[in-house]
C-alpha cells in the first residue's frame, strides 16, 4: 500500500501535469472500487483543479464551484497520464500488471491530456465532496498531525502516549496519532532512532521521543527525495521506479547484514505486519 511518501510523489506528479486544467469529460468504467463511485464524478465536466493537497495517505482535489475529490489509492491504485493519446509514461509501466481492464476512471483535459485510474484489486476510493465540509469527511476528521507539522512535538507524543500499552511500531502506523507512516517507513523510522518496535510506547522517554521525531521526518524526506520505495509497482513519475527501496535499513532484509553492526536483522510480526529491526542496534530497554 502506499505511504506517505508514494502518495506525496503521486501528488507532485500531478501538480505537474494537470493542474488548473479544465476537465471537459469524466468517463467511469467501474464503479465498483472499495465504495462505490458516485455518478455525481461527471459533474466536474467543464471545471478545473485548483490546488492538490495531500493529507496522510488521501490525495484531496480542489476545484472551482466548491467541489473537492477525495481520493485513496488503496493497496494497488494509481494514475496513468497520457498526452494526445500519448503514453508520457515509459513502456514498462504499461505492463500485464497495468491491463486496460483496471482502468476504472478516467477523466481528460482541455488540452488532450488524459488521467486514467487505475486499480488491479480495487481497495481504492474516490468521494465528492463541498469544500465546505471536507474537513469533516469521516477519513480525515480524526487524523493526527503530519510528520512534517509544527504540531509533531516532544509533549504532544507524550501527552498521547502517557496511558499506552501499545507497542512504539503500533503507534507508529495509527492513522489518529501520526498521520501518513505505514508499515515500510515505521520499520526504518525506528532503526533510525535506535528503538526496539516492541517498546511499550509509554516507556519511550523524551529523549527517545526528539530522536524519534527527527528520524520520522529525516526518514520521510529521504524517501520523497528518492521518488518514495518501489516494492511492488508503485512508479516514481513518468518513466521511474521509486529508489528509496535500495536505502532501506531493515524493511524486507530479514537474515541479511545491518549495514551498521553486521548483525543479522530480524523479523517478527506485530499486528499481522512484518517488523524488520535489528536487536544490536535497537536494543530493548
Amino acid at each position: 500500500m502506499p505511504e506517505l511518501p508514494e502518495v506525496e510523489v503521486t501528488k507532485r506528479t500531478l501538480e505537474k501535469r494537470i493542474l488548473s486544467k479544465k476537465i471537459i469529460k469524466v468517463l467511469i468504467k467501474n464503479v465498483n472500487l472499495r465504495y462505490k463511485v458516485n455518478p455525481g464524478l461527471k459533474n466536474l465536466k467543464g471545471l478545473f483543479i485548483k490546488k492538490i493537497v495531500r493529507r496522510s495517505k488521501f490525495l484531496i482535489l480542489f476545484f472551482n464551484k466548491d467541489f473537492v475529490l477525495l481520493v485513496h489509492l488503496g493497496m494497488t491504485g494509481k494514475f496513468l497520464i497520457k498526452k494526445n493519446n500519448k503514453s508520457l509514461f515509459s513502456k514498462r509501466y504499461h505492463s500485464d500488471a497495468l491491463h486496460s481492464k483496471h482502468n476504472h476512471i478516467e477523466f481528460l483535459f482541455s488540452d488532450k491530456t488524459l488521467l486514467i485510474y487505475n486499480d488491479v484489486r480495487r481497495f481504492g476510493f474516490f468521494i465528492l465532496e463541498n469544500s465546505k465540509n471536507i474537513n469533516n469527511n469521516k477519513f480525515l476528521k480524526n487524523l493526527g498531525p503530519e510528520p512534517f507539522s509544527k504540531k509533531l512535538t516532544v509533549n504532544i507524543i507524550k501527552n498521547r502516549i502517557k496511558e499506552s500499552s501499545r507497542n512504539i511500531k503500533s503507534f507508529l502506523m495509527d492513522q489518529k496519532f501520526i498521520a501518513g507512516i505505514g508499515n515500510i517507513y515505521a520499520s526504518e523510522i525506528l532503526f533510525k532512532s535506535k528503538i526496539h518496535p516492541t517498546m511499550t510506547a509509554k516507556s519511550i522517554s523524551s529523549v527517545q521521543i526528539k530522536k524519534l521525531i527527527k528520524s520520522i521526518k529525516e526518514v520521510l524526506y529521504s524517501a520523497i527525495k528518492d521518488g518514495g520505495s518501489t516494492i511492488r509497482d508503485f512508479m516514481f513519475n513518468e518513466d521511474n521506479k521509486g529508489n528509496f527501496q535500495n536505502k532501506f535499513n531493515v524493511y524486507d532484509r530479514h537474515g541479511l547484514e545491518c549495514h551498521i553492526c553486521k548483525n543479522k536483522i530480524q523479523k517478527l510480526v506485530i499486528n499481522l505486519r512484518s517488523t524488520y529491526f535489528c536487536s544490536n542496534c535497537q536494543r530493548k530497554n
